[in-house]
């Protein structure tokens, strides 16, 4: 080739002062190219360093945090105490008072294990404690377009194969009913002894349209119920049955299995609030013992004590 002059020859407009002009744009434009790649990885660089504080937030996300919501949907009612752990898998100490400005406290013995993971489109929150939950809660959250949808369920034994098993139905857990003095008068003067039983069938929350719905039903059964303001070793077992009706709206309804006081009732929450009506009586041949008992239920009314809240 370098025998044939005139392909080594350069077109004219690459020689001389355009011969110049042409590399100097050349030089600009791949400066320019460079330039642009280099803001182009520092603008990836801010964006992946930014996406993962925000996953390291996530996943690492304090128990205090849950706690602090826990807070704020009772009302300051139920506190989550000396949380430890992560919003996902951690343990706190289960109190309850009496709400803002409260001095009543009551904590239970050990202390609440909570995990939770994603599941497909929603959450699932699995919850334990010794004392009082000995078979897991799962909650499971669905998120869907403008609606939140919780079931109620509980983790059943593990197959051959090791995988467990979910329930719609049986026993949430059991407490002291003295906790329930946490939460101030008149449960602080009633000083009750016994134990609270709460089951569940196919029960479910569901938010949409900012409006809760209830489906399913709850019993919560009080056994064995004392108090220190009577002389009576036992004032009776009750149960309070809890059932979402055709609206979703809660519905409840208090019975006396049993004993020398008898308590019925019944009531619902709407939009408006909590209503509940209600009365207490003294069998006969406990009247005495229980006088003193019905003045602080509710409003005297002869022999019985009108209970009356909303």
């Amino acid at each position: 080739m370098a025998g044939i002059p005139f392909l080594n020859r350069r077109p004219a407009w690459m020689q001389g002062a355009g011969a110049l002009t042409t590399r100097w744009l050349e030089s600009t434009m791949e400066i320019a190219r460079w330039d642009n790649m280099r803001k182009a990885g520092r603008r990836w660089g801010w964006w992946g360093a930014g996406l993962g504080a925000l996953v390291g937030l996530v996943v690492y996300a304090p128990a205090s945090w849950l706690a602090q919501g826990v807070v704020e949907l009772s009302g300051k009612r139920l506190l989550l105490a000396e949380s430890q752990g992560t919003i996902w898998h951690g343990d706190a100490v289960a109190v309850l008072t009496g709400g803002p400005g409260s001095r009543d406290a009551r904590a239970l013995p050990g202390r609440l294990n909570w995990t939770m993971r994603l599941s497909g489109l929603g959450l699932r929150l699995t919850l334990q404690q010794d004392c009082c939950i000995p078979t897991p809660v799962v909650m499971q959250v669905q998120f869907g377009l403008g609606r939140v949808k919780t079931d109620v369920l509980l983790q059943g034994a593990g197959d051959a194969a090791g995988a467990t098993t979910l329930q719609t139905s049986g026993e949430i857990g059991h407490w002291p009913a003295a906790w329930l003095g946490g939460l101030g008068t008149p449960w602080n003067t009633l000083q009750l002894a016994g134990a609270l039983r709460l089951s569940s069938r196919d029960l479910s929350f569901e938010w949409a349209q900012g409006r809760l719905r209830i489906s399913g039903q709850a019993d919560l059964m009080l056994e064995n119920v004392a108090s220190r303001v009577t002389t009576l070793d036992r004032l009776g077992s009750y149960r309070l049955n809890l059932g979402g009706d055709a609206q979703g709206l809660l519905q409840m309804q208090l019975t006396t299995l049993d004993g020398a006081l008898q308590l019925s009732g019944q009531g619902g929450v709407s939009s408006g609030g909590m209503r509940f009506r209600g009365e207490a009586r003294a069998s006969e041949a406990e009247r005495g013992a229980l006088d003193n008992l019905l003045n602080i239920i509710g409003r005297r009314e002869g022999d019985r004590s009108v209970i009356s809240i909303g």
